[in-house]
């Protein structure tokens, strides 16, 4: 059994090429093509990594109503949780964001309230909506791949998704403003941005991969 249990836990090759890690890396190279063809300058690129945040805070509320939905005594908590994790990822992000239009600019007001219709605006003025509707399903895609039809709502803690989030917000968050900080220092902005784009799907890619690896183990544990 540790045998099994190390062979999954190990980053090997079909983790990292599962499908949806896969179609994972490759909207995330999306901004390197904005960066190469259009010419995108720091502020979209990182505007979209924190509209990722939003998006996954969209799909973990899904996961949460989604889990284990035959154990009706959990749906007692999901009562509670869901809306307590909406209101408070939802200040969460509003204050990452507020991070990146002060930091970054955009030429947008930093008196403004970071809401649905302001988000709206950078998508359109900026002309990201492809960007923006890829992160969107490739989310959807991670969703449905894994969690409903690979099974993870069977297995997966109330309490553990009410934290996921967090911990990926987190290391994105430091992982962005390095890379945008960098990219301003840089003689180079497109070297500097080509860096930021690899440093942000790296960080993404491990964490996907880590986060099946530990639901893949805790299946394997509960059919011995």
């Amino acid at each position: 059994m540790t045998k099994s249990i190390a062979a999954i836990l190990r980053s090997d090759i079909r983790d990292w090429l599962s499908l949806s890690g896969i179609v994972l890396a490759l909207t995330n190279l999306i901004p390197l093509g904005g960066v190469l063809l259009l010419f995108w300058d720091v502020f979209p690129v990182v505007f979209l990594y924190w509209f990722e945040n939003v998006i996954v805070g969209f799909y973990n509320v899904l996961r949460m109503i989604w889990a284990r939905p035959d154990d009706l005594g959990r749906w007692l908590g999901k009562v509670f949780m869901v809306p307590f994790f909406i209101v408070h990822y939802g200040m969460f992000t509003a204050i990452h964001g507020l991070f990146v239009f002060v930091l970054f600019g955009g030429g947008f007001s930093t008196n403004e309230a970071i809401n649905i219709e302001l988000v709206l605006r950078v998508i359109q003025e900026y002309g990201i909506e492809f960007a923006a509707l890829a992160l969107v399903l490739s989310h959807g895609f991670s969703f449905v791949w894994n969690y409903i039809q690979g099974g993870e709502y069977r297995r997966v803690k109330l309490e553990a998704l009410m934290h996921r989030p967090y911990t990926r917000i987190v290391v994105l968050h430091l992982t962005v403003l390095f890379g945008g900080f960098l990219v301003m220092a840089a003689g180079s902005p497109i070297a500097g941005l080509l860096l930021l784009v690899a440093l942000k799907t790296g960080v993404d890619l491990r964490a996907h991969v880590k986060e099946h690896q530990k639901l893949k183990a805790r299946a394997l544990l509960s059919t011995r």
